[in-house]
């Protein structure tokens, strides 16, 4: 399972990549999406997510998590793209310092959010919301970090 982690350089220096990555892992694991799939995952600032939600989404403001899928199949080795978890940094801090918990621990709980979006599901409505939420509850625990306050 292939991951790629970018950093945002001003941010590289706060962030440990193994506990994002093992998020991701963990995430995919959990979901049985085969082992040669592949994803992105950048961590940024609010300035570039915002870019990114207003030119995706319509939407002129900042974000915590962004996720864009893909349906890439590589002709050559048969792998999968999922695609790009897109977090920022300085949001994922703030809800951190709001929640009483580390970054670390955020990053991971926004990169399990943007995978499992990638992965087609969905919290617009109160099944699908139920049901994400479950999947993403039961990742936490697998990540010894079941206690971080979950959106409402």
């Amino acid at each position: 399972m292939p991951i790629h982690l970018e950093l945002n350089p001003d941010y590289r220096s706060q962030i440990e990549p193994r506990p994002l990555e093992n998020a991701a892992k963990t995430t995919l694991l959990h979901q049985t999406v085969s082992a040669d799939a592949e994803v992105s995952i950048v961590i940024t600032s609010d300035e570039q997510i915002h870019d990114l939600n207003h030119q995706f989404r319509g939407i002129d403001t900042p974000t915590d998590v962004l996720s864009f899928q893909s349906h890439f199949t590589d002709p050559e080795s048969g792998a999968s793209y999922l695609g790009d978890v897109v977090i920022s940094y300085p949001r994922a801090e703030a809800q951190s310092q709001a929640g009483g918990h580390e970054t670390t621990a955020e990053l991971q709980l926004l990169i399990v959010h943007g995978i499992l979006h990638l992965l087609g599901h969905d919290h617009a409505e109160r099944q699908a919301k139920e049901r994400m939420w479950a999947a993403q509850a039961e990742i936490l625990d697998q990540l010894g970090i079941g206690d971080i306050p979950l959106p409402k």
